[in-house]
Parts: C-alpha cells; sequence; structure tokens
C-alpha cells in the first residue's frame, strides 16, 4: 500500500479506523526526512495491513502543535486508535519492522486494561 496524505481533514478518521496506522511527520526542506522516505515507503508495501500516513508539518501547522511536534522526522504508531510509539528520528528499515512487528503482536485488550487501571491510580 503506498502512503497516503494526512491532514486536519481525515486524521481523526485514518486513526479511528483500527487497526495499524504509522504516520510520518516530515517537511519538504528536512534531510532526514528525505533520507527516511523510501524506508518508510518499502514498508507501506511490505505491510498492506497497515495505514502509512505522511504528515507535511508545513502544511500542517495545527495538527503540528497539536501533538508538539518539535522535531523532524517524528514517526508515531497507533494500534486501534492508541498511540502506542511516538519517536523523533529517522529508523533504519530494520528498526521500523521491528517497531511494526512489535505492535502487531501486542494483545490490545491487555493494553486496554492498564489503559483503564492507570486512569484510576492515583497521580504522583
Amino acid at each position: 500500500m503506498a502512503t497516503i496524505e494526512i491532514g486536519k481533514d481525515n486524521f481523526e478518521k485514518t486513526i479511528k479506523k483500527g487497526g495499524l496506522v504509522l504516520l510520518d511527520w516530515w517537511a519538504a526542506w528536512c534531510g532526514p526526512c528525505r533520507a527516511f522516505a523510501p524506508t518508510y515507503e518499502k514498508a507501506s508495501e511490505a505491510h498492506p495491513d497497515a495505514v502509512f500516513g505522511k504528515i507535511d508539518t508545513d502544511a500542517q501547522p495545527e495538527l503540528s502543535a497539536a501533538f508538539e511536534i518539535r522535531s523532524i522526522p517524528t514517526l508515531m504508531l497507533f494500534r486501534d486508535g492508541i498511540l502506542l510509539f511516538n519517536q523523533a528520528g529517522a529508523l533504519p528499515g530494520a528498526a521500523l519492522e521491528e517497531v511494526i512487528q512489535k505492535a502487531k503482536e501486542l494483545d490490545m485488550n491487555e493494553v486496554r486494561r492498564e489503559i483503564e487501571a492507570r486512569k484510576g491510580a492515583p497521580q504522583a
């Protein structure tokens, strides 16, 4: 599956869709972003069951501000609408593959239980 452009108009719908959603926050002027693009595109082709979106931080300043994007590229990975991974910096292909595989292997019922348990825990 090729990457898709994500903006404020389709961001929430894409995340809420369910399944695995990866987001690459980037800009055209960013050298590391351009260097990471082929790795990201290759991963999108290897995982047609996942959504691979690209968010141009220059074109989407409100969305970038809402997610406090301070460094690009930044990679986010959601599964079933839950943010599981958020890291600035380009990943080598093998590391990106490892992140994707670990996300696929997670027991999402357990993840939801942990989130609920943390909501009820006293704040420090």
